[in-house]
């Protein structure tokens, strides 16, 4: 199970690079074809790669200097089933000043063929914490 959570963490983690690479077909690579979910940047379902395509391309396109980051990644294992829960952050410049997005996010994974692909995800802006 601890080797599955390090392959799972390590994939992960190739999609950060690939992202902060901008090299979107690549981070396609890392989804099943069939993929569904819910992406931060609109309210309908995410139904196909190529709706996730275009979640990629928004931030991508904020400002320069876009960077995605993840932390404090939790792996839980099923069998072929792992589910990956984390905080994430893009930030970028815009007009020279420096922003950021916060959420949070979650990615099924599950065992096809021998590969560990994502068929759901699930992203969503940081709320603001009450005390």
């Amino acid at each position: 199970m601890e080797k599955t959570k390090q392959t799972i963490l390590d994939l992960e983690n190739r999609q950060v690079e690939a992202f902060n690479a901008g090299d979107v077909e690549k981070l396609l690579s890392f989804f099943d074809p069939g993929i569904s979910g819910f992406s931060s940047t609109q309210h309908m379902r995410l139904a196909s790669l190529h709706e996730l395509k275009k979640t990629f391309e928004y931030y991508l396109s904020r400002g320069a200097g876009v960077e995605y980051s993840i932390s404090d990644p939790c792996v839980h294992v099923f069998e072929d089933t792992a589910i990956l829960t984390f905080y994430w952050a893009v930030r970028y410049r815009e007009d020279k000043k420096k922003k950021a997005i916060t959420g949070r996010g979650t990615h099924v994974y599950h065992q096809i063929d021998g590969e560990w692909l994502i068929v759901h995800e699930h992203f969503s802006r940081a709320h603001h914490q009450y005390h």
